[in-house]
C-alpha cells in the first residue's frame, strides 16, 4: 500500500521534522553549546557535540516525519562530506531559511520562483564571503584548529601534526590503546594490514622483517605447487619471503603456515585490502618501491623484489625502501594532483604522495574511558578538517562574517529579507547557547564596524589579535547546502510513502 500526504498535513509534518532535527543539533553550536548522548545498538552510548553525528542518529516513530528527516539530514551530511566541518551551522541556516520561506509561500509567493531566487542570490552572498577571505598565517591555522575542536590541547596537537608534514591528507587519526594521546611520524609506505593467518604473529604484536623478498600477485593462489620452485629457491638462499596476493585457498594457507611453524621457513601471506582503481594504484606503488614485477600465474624468482625492511601489525604494513626509486612517480602524482578536482581523489593522491616523500603522521587519541575517547577523536577529526579547509582562506569567525553581510544587505524585497534574517541567526544562536547578552554584544560588533569578534569562552571582545576564525570554504559549503535542501523542501507539496499494515491474526478475533 502507498500512502499520500499532501497540503497542510504535509506542511505540518515538514515543520515538525525540521524543528526536531535542527532544535536538537543547534543547541551544540559554539564553545558553550551543550552535548548530546547517543545510544547505539552496536556499541555503548557515547557523548558528542558533533553536528553531523547527532543529525545522523535522529529518527522518529512517525514514518512521514522520518522520511522528511532523511532528506533534511542531507544538508549536514553533504557539508561534512565536502569540508568535514560546519555541519551544525548548516542546520541553523537551514531551519531559518525554511521558516522564512514557508511564511512567504503561505502569503502567496510561488515556491518555484522562491527556489530560483534563493539559489541565484546566494551566489552574490558567496562572492562577498570570498572577498572577505584571507590566506591564513601559521598562527591563524592553529587558531582555526583550536576553534573547531573547542580545545587548546586538541588544536595544538593537530597543528603540531600538521607542522610535521605540511599536508593534512597525510595525517591519520586513530584511537589509542591507552589513555595517552601520542603523535608520531611513520616513514615508509603504509597499507592496511590484511594478514592471511594470525599464526604468523606467534603471539607477538608486531612482525619486523629485514630485507625481505616481496612477491606481488594480482590473482588468487590455490595450490602450493604454484610457488614450489620459488619456495625451494628461498629455502636454499635462506631468505625471507612476503607474498601479497588477491586471496588464497584454505589449503594454500594451511600448507604455508605449516612450513612456517614446523620448519621455520619464513614465508608470510598478506592480502590486498583495497579494491578497484585504488587497489591497482597501491599495487603499482608497492611494485615501484620494491622493484617487483606483478605476477599472475607465471611466478619466477626473477619477479620478486626487495625492500629495506617490513613491519607488519594487525592494523598496518609499513615498507621501508630506497627513496631514490620514486622521484619520477612523485613528479607524476604532483602533476596529476594539480588537475584533479574531486576532493576524495585529491585526498588519496595526497596520501600516496606523502608516503612516497616524508611518510605519514599518526595521532593516537587516548581517553580515560571509551566514551571520552570517541568524543575526543571526533573533535580531532573536526580540527583536522577545519585546518585543511582553512588552507584555502579564512574569515572572521563566530558568525560575525555572516552577521556583517546580513547587516549590510540592502533589502529590496521579501527574498532579501530571508537572507538578512537567516545569516544573522548563526551568531545569535552561538550567543543564546552561551547565555550571553545578545543585544549588547551585537550593538558592540556593529559599533566596531564588524572588526570585533566576541569570544564566548573568555567573555571578551577581540579586535587586533583575533582567535575566532572560520575556514572560508566551510561557511560557503554550509550556506550552499542549507539553501539547496531548504529550497527543495519548500517546493514539495506531496509525499508518497509505503504504508505497512499489521496483519491481523483471525484466530484472535472474538467472533
Amino acid at each position: 500500500m502507498k500512502k499520500i500526504v499532501s497540503g497542510k498535513e504535509l506542511e505540518k509534518k515538514m515543520d515538525e521534522a525540521i524543528n526536531l532535527l535542527c532544535d536538537t543539533v543547534k543547541s551544540t553550536l559554539g564553545p558553550k553549546g551543550s552535548n548530546v548522548i547517543i545510544d547505539h545498538s552496536s556499541f555503548s552510548p557515547f557523548i558528542t557535540n558533533d553536528g553531523v553525528t547527532i543529525a545522523s542518529n535522529i529518527e522518529s516513530d512517525d514514518e512521514v516525519i522520518n522520511t522528511i528527516l532523511h532528506l533534511a539530514k542531507e544538508a549536514s551530511i553533504k557539508t561534512n562530506s565536502n569540508v568535514g566541518d560546519g555541519t551544525t551551522t548548516t542546520l541553523v541556516l537551514l531551519q531559518k531559511i525554511y521558516e522564512e520561506g514557508r511564511k512567504l509561500i503561505n502569503n502567496g509567493l510561488n515556491p518555484i520562483i522562491l527556489k530560483k531566487e534563493l539559489q541565484k542570490r546566494v551566489e552574490k552572498i558567496i562572492e562577498e564571503i570570498k572577498n572577505k577571505s584571507m590566506i591564513p598565517s601559521d598562527k591563524e591555522l592553529l587558531k582555526i584548529a583550536c576553534t573547531s575542536s573547542n580545545s587548546l590541547e586538541i588544536g595544538n596537537n593537530i597543528y603540531k601534526a600538521f607542522s610535521m608534514t605540511k599536508n593534512a591528507s597525510s595525517i591519520k587519526i586513530e584511537e589509542s590503546k591507552n589513555e595517552l594521546t601520542k603523535i608520531s611520524k611513520k616513514s615508509g609506505y603504509i597499507i592496511d594490514s590484511n594478514v592471511a593467518s594470525f599464526y604468523f604473529f606467534k603471539d607477538k604484536e608486531k612482525i619486523t622483517i629485514d630485507k625481505p623478498n616481496i612477491l606481488l600477485i594480482n590473482d588468487t593462489l590455490n595450490d602450493i605447487e604454484e610457488i614450489s620452485e620459488l619456495v625451494n629457491e628461498v629455502i636454499v638462499r635462506k631468505e625471507k619471503l612476503v607474498i601479497i596476493s588477491e586471496d588464497y585457498s584454505d589449503y594454500f594457507i594451511k600448507e604455508v603456515v605449516s612450513l612456517f611453524l614446523d620448519e621455520n621457513i619464513e614465508i608470510y601471506l598478506l592480502k590486498w585490502s583495497e579494491f578497484g582503481k585504488r587497489k591497482l594504484d597501491i599495487i603499482n606503488d608497492v611494485s615501484l618501491i620494491t622493484n617487483s614485477k606483478v605476477c599472475d600465474k607465471n611466478i619466477l624468482y626473477n619477479n620478486i623484489g626487495k625492500c629495506k625492511s617490513l613491519e607488519i601489525t594487525k592494523e598496518e604494513v609499513i615498507f621501508i625502501y630506497d627513496k631514490a626509486n620514486v622521484k619520477d612517480k612523485v613528479l607524476e602524482l604532483e602533476k596529476k594532483l594539480k588537475g584533479e578536482a574531486d576532493e576524495f581523489e585529491r585526498e588519496f593522491l595526497n596520501r600516496r604522495l606523502s608516503m612516497l616523500q616524508d611518510g605519514l603522521v599518526v595521532v593516537e587519541v587516548g581517553g580515560l574511558t571509551k566514551t571520552e575517547q570517541k568524543e575526543k577523536k571526533m573533535r580531532y577529526d573536526d580540527a583536522l578538517c577545519a585546518l585543511n579547509s582553512a588552507l584555502q582562506g579564512v574569515v572572521l569567525g563566530g558568525g560575525v562574517t555572516f552577521y556583517e553581510i546580513s547587516e549590510k544587505l540592502v533589502v529590496n524585497d521579501d527574498i532579501d529579507e530571508i537572507f538578512k534574517i537567516s545569516l544573522a541567526e548563526v551568531l545569535k544562536q552561538i550567543l543564546f547557547n552561551a547565555g550571553a547578552l545578545e543585544d549588547e554584544i551585537l550593538k558592540e560588533i556593529r559599533k566596531s564596524h564588524f572588526k570585533k569578534v566576541y569570544n564566548v569562552k573568555s567573555g571578551l571582545f577581540e579586535e587586533k589579535d583575533i582567535n575566532i576564525l572560520d575556514a572560508t570554504e566551510v561557511i560557503i559549503s554550509a550556506l550552499r547546502n542549507a539553501i539547496s535542501i531548504a529550497s527543495m523542501l519548500l517546493t514539495t507539496t506531496s509525499l508518497i510513502i509505503n504504508e505497512y499494515r499489521q496483519e491481523i491474526n483471525t484466530n484472535e478475533l472474538d467472533i
